[in-house]
């Protein structure tokens, strides 16, 4: 799953930058949980149908567990590269990786750290047991906020998928060091190249460096402002085949930045590896087909992790791909 290696700074891509970045720093929702239910659940589906990504505050997830963590990710990345590599070498888990995304050719300014939630596995700190067991109950929150704003019952229709006893979760620490270098022409260096994520929801923190981008619908890339106080949550591809397409699997990236290192932290909710995905029939209206064929997750996962970032991975299984896109997905995925 993680490759080491590191190429050098000429082989990372350019991004060049946004053009009107300045007018975007109010576009992504904001979702007070503290607000009441319904209002917030109103707010999550217009969120995830017009951008797939939000923002939530007033969580109830401690500041002080939260920047501990960090404090504890940026000792570990710290450390000289051999020591690295030697404390968490890559196995069937994940493990540490530096630059090298995956094992298709993508590459990025970064170095991370990667390993699956399973209910066997201790993590590396009591103080991550504390932040994982927290993150799950808020993307449980979120997910049946979803649900209620769907009139979808049970209200545990998705979080059930995304945080059961045999969900497949993934944890991912990025450490985006300075790229003073990255200033070239105009252009920026490739943090972590253009993708979706592949699960149902992504939560993500990170600390106040700049670097997230998200496309719009239009294609248009917009930053996103950093705010280490309050957590974002991405729809994943596997969220809009369950909403049929009505939400939206955000693409996004990470622009490295050339003064100030950035840290995020993100736990990735996967439904179980045999679970069948296919649009909901509470989604669905009266003679609406789906607009995907059934899969399960197992098969997804696989077929996500051997493509390039940027492929449309939920390509290959849409009912009316273009034979031209089934063509170039085949060759990326080897199937």
């Amino acid at each position: 799953m993680v490759v080491l290696s590191n190429p050098s700074l000429d082989q990372i891509p350019l991004i060049r930058p946004p053009k009107a970045a300045a007018a975007s720093v109010s576009v992504v929702p904001v979702v007070d949980l503290s607000e009441p239910d319904n209002a917030a659940a109103q707010l999550v589906v217009r969120a995830c149908q017009d951008f797939g990504l939000f923002k939530v505050t007033n969580h109830g997830i401690s500041m002080e567990l939260v920047r501990r963590l960090e404090a504890e990710a940026v000792s570990f990345f710290s450390l000289p590269p051999l020591e690295k590599q030697r404390s968490c070498p890559p196995d069937s888990f994940g493990g540490y990786g530096n630059k090298t995304i995956g094992a298709n050719g993508d590459v990025g300014c970064l170095e991370y750290l990667l390993f699956a939630v399973t209910p066997n596995q201790r993590p590396f700190s009591s103080t991550l047991r504390e932040y994982l067991s927290a993150i799950r109950k808020l993307a449980a929150l979120v997910l049946e906020l979803m649900a209620e704003g769907l009139a979808i019952e049970p209200r545990d229709a998705f979080s059930k998928l995304a945080t059961g006893e045999q969900s497949d979760g993934i944890f991912r620490l990025n450490h985006y060091p300075p790229c003073p270098l990255q200033l070239l022409h105009g252009f920026s260096l490739t943090g972590f190249g253009e993708h979706t994520d592949p699960q149902v929801i992504s939560v993500l923190r990170s600390n106040n460096t700049s670097g997230l981008q998200i496309s719009l619908k239009d294609g248009s890339w917009i930053p996103v402002a950093p705010d280490e106080e309050s957590f974002f949550i991405n729809v994943g591809d596997a969220l809009q085949v369950l909403t049929n397409g009505r939400f939206r699997s955000v693409k996004h990236r990470v622009v490295a930045n050339g003064v100030d290192a950035r840290v995020s932290m993100i736990y990735f909710f996967g439904p179980a590896l045999g679970e069948r995905i296919a649009p909901l029939p509470q989604v669905m209206g009266e003679e609406e087909q789906s607009r995907y064929r059934e899969f399960t997750w197992e098969e997804y996962k696989k077929a996500a992790y051997r493509s390039r970032l940027s492929d449309n991975r939920l390509g290959l299984f849409e009912k009316e791909t273009s034979d031209q896109t089934q063509r170039s997905l085949s060759h990326n995925l080897h199937v």
